[in-house]
């Protein structure tokens, strides 16, 4: 096992965090938990026979939110074996030990000598001309209105907009969900309350846009708070809710951002899409209000000035929080399967 460190792999930063997502926990958790089916793996076993009780033990312990499968070539690493677990649209590679005593859904290249870390000049420089350059620009963030990392995406782009008001007219936040069946409600990963401010927001966003980013300012700071903040951001309440129990609107609004989830697979809170195309916010400087205008710029075939001015460069807290960077934010509580943890 002392070679394992030097044949780790190296991952692109968001699969990782997808898969940890998906599985529902992180190497950390893994290590500490120490997870043993070696019961389940007798003396003298295939790789592929570990391998397959590996992603059985995954599948039988409630670490997926979708059934996970065996796929592809299964191999032995320095002591390791090494298989690829599916978990829907979505391959990742992962490790057990023979024994079965240890699983590794996810592992970090710690022996290179080079790597680039998030934001660097030579990562964001590869990020920027991979993105599809316009003359209007438009970042789109799908999110959910209780996501812990959906909060901490939108606070960033509101601390952005605070900073650059001009930056407001280039990013967009949509919303995840689902029309139901009658065509008179929506529905959120996290449940009633979370799908009734989701319309509450694209409600505000479609009709009141004015008053979009200074009520989701609000809001984020504490759970409860909608109607206070309606009320100290100056919001039309009466519009607001004739809009929300009027499907003709409120609905259709949604609809229209459900057919976009559909359009670029978007499973997770937050998806980041600029120039027709999903991409990475690590690429840019993270989930800060630099790294949402360094996204935003990147996208412009002529950057305008405000591409020049440093914003901050400190990850937005996540969840409900009065402060506006990491922390001091409160505990995610609604970190469900399709929330992206902080990068």
């Amino acid at each position: 096992m002392k070679n394992i460190i030097n044949t780790i792999k190296k991952l692109n930063k968001n699969t990782i965090i997808t898969a940890v997502a998906i599985i529902g926990v992180i190497i950390v958790g893994v290590l500490i938990a120490k997870p043993d089916f070696s019961n389940l793996i007798s003396s003298g076993v295939s790789a592929k026979e570990v391998a397959q009780k590996s992603v059985d033990y995954i599948n039988n312990n409630g670490l997926s939110q979708t059934p996970a499968t065996l796929s592809g070539e299964v191999s032995e690493e320095s002591g390791l074996i090494k298989f690829k677990v599916k978990m829907g649209t979505n391959e990742f590679d992962s490790y057990a030990t023979r024994d079965g005593k240890l699983l590794f859904p996810q592992v970090f290249n710690m022996g290179d000598k080079k790597t680039e870390t998030a934001g660097s000049g030579e990562q964001k420089q590869k990020a920027a001309a991979s993105v599809e350059k316009s003359d209007n620009p438009v970042l789109e963030a799908y999110i959910v209105a209780r996501c812990p990392y959906g909060l901490q995406i939108q606070r960033a782009m509101s601390e952005a907009v605070k900073s650059v008001p001009d930056l407001a007219k280039y990013m967009k936040v949509m919303y995840i969900g689902s029309v139901t069946s009658d065509g008179k409600n929506i529905t959120a990963m996290h449940g009633e309350a979370e799908a009734k401010e989701n319309l509450r927001q694209i409600c505000i966003r479609e009709e009141q846009s004015n008053k979009y980013w200074e009520y989701s300012a609000c809001q984020m700071k504490s759970s409860g708070q909608e109607v206070a903040c309606e009320k100290s951001t100056g919001v039309d309440s009466s519009k607001l809710s004739s809009c929300m129990s009027d499907s003709s609107r409120g609905v259709a609004y949604a609809k229209k951002d459900f057919d976009l989830n559909t359009k670029y697979n978007v499973t997770g809170s937050p998806t980041m899409v600029l120039g027709n195309a999903v991409i990475s916010e690590d690429g840019f400087g993270g989930r800060s209000a630099d790294g949402i205008k360094s996204m935003i710029c990147a996208g412009f075939n002529n950057q305008p000035s405000f591409c020049t001015t440093k914003l901050s460069t400190s990850p937005a807290a996540t969840s409900f929080s009065e402060s506006a960077t990491s922390g001091s934010a409160a505990p995610a509580s609604n970190s469900g399967s399709g929330c992206h943890a902080a990068q």
